[in-house]
């Protein structure tokens, strides 16, 4: 039978792949020494998070004082600048999906790292260029003034910045996606503890370009800024090239975005199709989409896109959430730009107050293994991060509520000339510490939700939909960019430059907070009402969702059937005739 003939397909696959595994240890290593299995997946282990640190390194310092560089550099209204900054990071958030489609269908992986690693460097060298001449070179005492003009020069730093996020997305699929970490056989508590530290490292490696990148862009030479991403890139290119063999991994072809796609969008043309002319009831709407119902994909296919979408829920209350860390790299840094800098005769860069957010997570995160430990080995409770989301998305609209406070605050204070990137700028007199606050809240916030929403994304869906599973988080996360800088557009045309004015004493940019604070708010009531959806997280939850793929009910069956028969040939009791 076809099923029958299916079921011995996917046993075979089965075993082909354990056959691999084995095979694995026996790899040859220096002068054709086998390498211990233990020591070759620490040694990718290393490799990858070398990459995925200088990646992160690069992507930060493009970041971190961007808005100043527009403002100053490029003659940017303060709307304009955050819009372009928050632009980038969702582009750099999205294109990992599109590498990842383009290296399934399309072009093939190797070439596609190839690729990416070229429009990284391309990105990454052109911002120097943008961002010339330097001003502290004179020559015959006369300064050197060799510059693009301003058409040319925007061209440029859009060029340069597309091409940045798109290799930038390359390297994050390819190089270092989750299944370079061997993440199969982790249970919850494991994998809650790999994104908190894998974030901690992340945030640790954001905290150290925050404050060295933007106090050379700012204080130092503000054009050689960019050159050190240049120099990160580079370095990242370096080690992809030199383990490029092992760090190219190639996933598991049972599942991609486009068939999940093709999924539900045939099932809602069958419903609409049966709702209008035959009006059959069924368990699930996307079961329209079986074969055996008239559709296109297998009963596995649909039942693992089943899996996919109990996790929509979680990520469509993920995108105002974004918006609001998006905050950081926007109103955050504006307010921060227009308050006093100096700090015991010091100039802090603007960039730097960012580490007041990421100090809370580097905080919390030992606190929290410990009682992430304390919960998952208790047997009587069952454990679910979905509560770290609810508060988490508290103190996140709790910030951006205090934020509009703080603006208030700063506009008591009178208005005094500061410097920045040699440009003088008319400010408040207040501390810009006083700003501390919003930051350290949603610092709490990013240390609570973030880990936790990855290990919902991972652990509920059956292992052959992880990786689509995460391609979607990262797709709500990017909308929740382009939504912030929708949100940004909007307050500045709809209210004549009010809600998020040029210069900051000249308008209401608390206003914009409190609005974005208030959708917050009613974001967090509504997934507190839906959180429970994803409170089980035992091995009988997994199971349960793994064991309704046709496959692996198929597989079960069969080891069960030759478990019996083993047992009947040992067993003593029955007679050979019996037997026979």
């Amino acid at each position: 039978t076809p099923a029958a003939d299916r079921g011995e397909r996917q046993e075979k696959g089965f075993l082909n792949r354990m056959a691999d595994k084995e095979q694995r240890p026996g790899s040859s290593g220096h002068a054709g020494k086998p390498v211990p299995q233990a020591e070759k997946k620490l040694h990718e282990a290393v490799c990858v998070l070398l990459v995925e640190l200088c990646e992160r390194f690069t992507f930060f310092g493009i970041v971190c004082n961007m808005i100043l560089f527009c403002t100053a550099k490029l003659g940017y209204r303060s709307h304009q600048a955050a819009m372009v900054n928050v632009c980038f990071v969702g582009t750099s958030t999205l294109s990992p999906v599109l590498a990842g489609w383009l290296a399934e269908h399309l072009v093939g992986r190797t070439k596609l790292v190839c690729i990416c690693m070229f429009l990284h460097f391309l990105g990454t060298a052109l911002l120097p260029v943008v961002s010339f001449p330097f001003e502290d070179v004179y020559t015959d005492r006369r300064h050197i003034v060799l510059t693009l003009p301003k058409r040319e020069q925007k061209i440029v730093f859009y060029f340069a910045l597309l091409t940045a996020s798109l290799g930038i997305g390359g390297i994050r699929a390819i190089v270092c996606p989750l299944s370079a970490y061997s993440l199969e056989d982790c249970g919850p508590k494991e994998l809650l503890s790999f994104f908190n530290w894998f974030h901690w490292l992340v945030n640790l490696n954001s905290a150290v370009v925050f404050v060295s990148i933007s106090y050379i862009q700012q204080s130092v030479a503000r054009n050689l800024g960019f050159l050190i991403p240049f120099v990160s890139g580079l370095m990242a290119l370096i080690t992809i090239h030199m383990v490029r063999g092992e760090m190219i991994y190639k996933p598991k072809a049972d599942s991609s975005l486009v068939t999940t796609f093709g999924v539900i969008f045939s099932a809602l043309k069958a419903c609409c199709v049966r709702y209008r002319y035959l009006g059959t009831d069924m368990p699930s709407w996307l079961d329209h989409a079986k074969e055996n119902h008239g559709g296109h994909y297998t009963e596995t296919q649909v039942e693992g896109t089943k899996s996919l979408t109990r996790l929509f829920p979680l990520f469509t209350f993920q995108i105002l959430y974004r918006t609001c860390i998006m905050q950081i790299p926007s109103g955050y840094y504006l307010q921060t730009m227009n308050s006093n800098l100096h700090f015991s005769g010091f100039v802090l860069p603007v960039a730097a107050m960012n580490v007041i957010s990421i100090v809370p997570l580097l905080i919390l995160v030992p606190i929290l293994e410990c009682i992430n430990s304390w919960l998952f080995s208790s047997k009587d409770t069952g454990h679910s991060p979905t509560i770290y989301i609810v508060v988490g998305h508290f103190s996140a609209a709790l910030s951006v509520l205090v934020a509009g406070f703080s603006e208030m605050h700063r506009k008591h204070f009178p208005q005094v000339e500061q410097t920045l990137s040699q440009e003088v700028l008319l400010v408040s007199s207040m501390p810009c510490l006083h700003l501390a606050p919003q930051y350290i809240l949603l610092g709490v916030a990013e240390a609570l939700v973030t880990p936790s929403c990855s290990l919902l994304s991972f652990l509920l869906v059956p292992e052959r939909m992880r990786g689509i599973s995460m391609h979607f988080l990262a797709l709500f996360n990017g909308a929740g960019c382009f939504m912030g800088a929708l949100f940004v557009q909007t307050a500045h045309a709809g209210t004549q430059g009010c809600w998020f004015p040029h210069l900051l004493h000249e308008g209401k940019l608390e206003r914009f907070f409190f609005f974005l604070a208030s959708l917050m708010v009613v974001n967090t009531l509504g997934f507190w009402t839906i959180a429970h959806r994803y409170n089980n997280l035992h091995e009988d939850c997994t199971d349960e969702l793994r064991g309704n793929l046709p496959g692996e009910k198929l597989l079960k069956h069969e080891k069960a059937i030759k478990h019996y028969n083993a047992l009947l040939e040992s067993s003593p009791i029955l007679s050979p005739v019996e037997k026979t």
